[in-house]
């Protein structure tokens, strides 16, 4: 029996939405057993002070810092696959223009070239394709550039060409920057130091009744667990070969719509 593909898409959207929280799931259930234990062997041996809430509120804060930062390079990666798209589909409009009107040999194989672009792209976006090549088939165009200058096309439409390749390159090394960077390296490690703290000082802190004492020490465990995973998975919007298009990745849509349209052409 097959799956409706309508049921298939919304189980998706909620894998997508709530799979940092199946994530952390064996992490929130590894606390829940130490703090039974630590109850019943008597080992809670802290009590909740003034100290203590002090250390959630800078955790707190140090999340909202990291958060603040990560997002302002999400924003900017969110608009790179539609620019990329635009950009290419640009020069193959171009291409096609210059074809159809001068009937040139050189721009029909142009018009076959950003084609196998587009897929190249694709698999660079997963890793299956390294940036040097990238960078390597961005400069081939050149030699398409030169080919239709000897031929006479007009030069505006050259122009417009080059103006396209160079922001092409220049979004491609902006994404492997972005993929490849961690946001303050230090800041991540002083952010799980703190968790970790925090989780550890839950658990042998004394709080009766025992039921209430367990509630907030997953409740927090769990907001501070997922709040770093929010803020690592945002750090890399552009990890798809670990995650694939899921989560928090950028979504890769434009890419996709216009490979379709190559194929159709």
């Amino acid at each position: 029996m097959k799956i409706p593909k309508t049921i298939k898409k919304k189980s998706n959207k909620i894998w997508q939405k709530w799979s940092i929280a199946f994530r952390i799931i064996p992490v929130i259930l590894f606390v829940a057993l130490l703090k039974f234990l630590s109850h019943h062997f008597e080992l809670e041996v802290l009590e909740l002070n003034a100290l203590f809430t002090s250390l959630i509120a800078g955790t707190i804060f140090l999340i909202g810092f990291l958060i603040s930062g990560v997002l302002s390079d999400y924003k900017e990666s969110e608009k790179l696959p539609s620019e990329l798209s635009a950009a290419i589909k640009s020069i193959y409009d171009d291409a096609y223009t210059i074809y159809k009107g001068k009937k040139s040999q050189n721009a029909f194989q142009f018009i076959a070239f950003q084609k196998g672009f587009a897929t190249s792209l694709m698999d660079w976006f997963y890793k299956r394709e390294t940036t040097a090549r990238m960078l390597d088939k961005i400069s081939q165009m050149n030699d398409f550039i030169i080919e239709l200058d000897n031929e006479g096309i007009q030069p505006g439409y050259l122009i417009k060409i080059k103006n396209e390749q160079n922001n092409i390159r220049k979004m491609i090394l902006r994404i492997d920057t972005i993929r490849d960077t961690n946001f303050i390296g230090s800041a991540y490690a002083i952010l799980e130091a703190m968790g970790f703290l925090i989780a550890f000082s839950l658990i042998i802190i004394k709080i009766e009744p025992f039921y209430v004492a367990l509630f907030f020490t997953l409740l927090v465990t769990f907001l501070i667990s997922y709040m770093f995973l929010l803020i690592k998975d945002l750090d890399n919007p552009f990890d798809y070969a670990e995650n694939g298009e899921s989560g928090t990745e950028i979504s890769l849509k434009p890419i996709h719509e216009l490979i379709k349209a190559f194929q159709k052409l």
